[in-house]
């Protein structure tokens, strides 16, 4: 406040200075300039308060949100069926993905494949696991380009599909790592899509909401999204049922602390869907 005392007694006397030294003509543009300027070095001032400091931490958002112990990459992907063909769509995929999850000479795991019961509707949903990282997953691929079974699969799926999308994940360092569990069971996989440069936060705030979502064991995975949409997170719930899935999301609001943690994220995020998704026979994750 003082500075800003100071500043508009300088320019007052640097008017009057003027306005004797000056022809009158002039008075105007010097009033005009005498203004702008003060009016440019105030806003720069209060500029400066509210500019944001640059973290000056190195590592890549991904090394400190992700599982130190393993070098796991997923892949998540989305398959919109023509409605006339997912009965026979699905029976391709559980005799042809299978396959690939046993075969020992591909390091790869399905982690669980559904349909989409309430959601987008007529869609597909795999998620695999790559133990390695992404050479693992070029290894797979690179083999799958040699094996004849699974490119009449993919020949075959092709007639079928409407549109279809992946994305690649890394898991939350405090999410449990998705293991096959028994049913029968349905998963709701939630999506998000954070605001730009708002996953440090995001990944603080639910490394301790998810100490509320432990009791039913309903936690299966939570991951983020490394390429495809960008800033997107998945978290995968399992749940008896529709009434089980209501009764412990509504005994979370009833824990001290859980309020203030959606308080917090809420604002992070641009957009969000739910899908209520049912396992095919040969998933996993029943």
């Amino acid at each position: 406040m003082a500075a800003r005392v100071l500043r508009a007694r300088g320019a007052a006397w640097a008017g009057g200075l003027l306005r004797r030294a000056a022809p009158c003509s002039l008075l105007p543009r010097l009033r005009t300039w005498t203004s702008s300027s003060n009016r440019s070095r105030e806003d720069s001032w209060l500029k400066s308060l509210f500019v944001r400091k640059v973290d000056p931490r190195k590592d890549a958002h991904s090394n400190l949100l992700a599982k130190k112990e393993t070098s796991n990459l997923y892949k998540l992907q989305f398959h919109n069926v023509k409605p006339e063909c997912l009965e026979a769509y699905n029976k391709i995929c559980q005799e042809v993905l299978p396959k690939i999850h046993e075969d020992k000479h591909y390091p790869c795991t399905l982690v669980g494949t559904w349909n989409t019961w309430y959601g987008e509707q007529d869609q597909a949903v795999h998620l695999w696991r790559y133990e390695g990282g992404y050479p693992a997953l070029t290894e797979v691929m690179n083999k799958l380009r040699e094996n004849k079974e699974f490119l009449e699969f993919r020949k075959a799926r092709s007639d079928m599909l409407l549109s279809r999308k992946n994305q690649l994940l890394l898991e939350f360092s405090f999410w449990n790592e998705p293991v096959p569990r028994s049913g029968p069971n349905i998963y709701e996989l939630r999506s998000y899509q954070l605001r730009p440069g708002t996953m440090i936060e995001w990944g603080n705030y639910w490394a301790r909401a998810i100490r509320f979502r432990q009791d039913g064991n309903e936690a299966v995975g939570g991951f983020f999204s490394q390429i495809g949409q960008l800033y997107m997170v998945h978290h995968l719930w399992a749940y008896r049922d529709l009434q089980t899935r209501e009764d412990i999301r509504n005994a979370a609001w009833h824990k001290h602390g859980w309020e203030e943690l959606v308080y917090y994220t809420v604002p992070l995020i641009q957009e969000m869907e739910s899908r209520i998704m049912i396992p095919l026979k040969t998933s996993p994750l029943q």
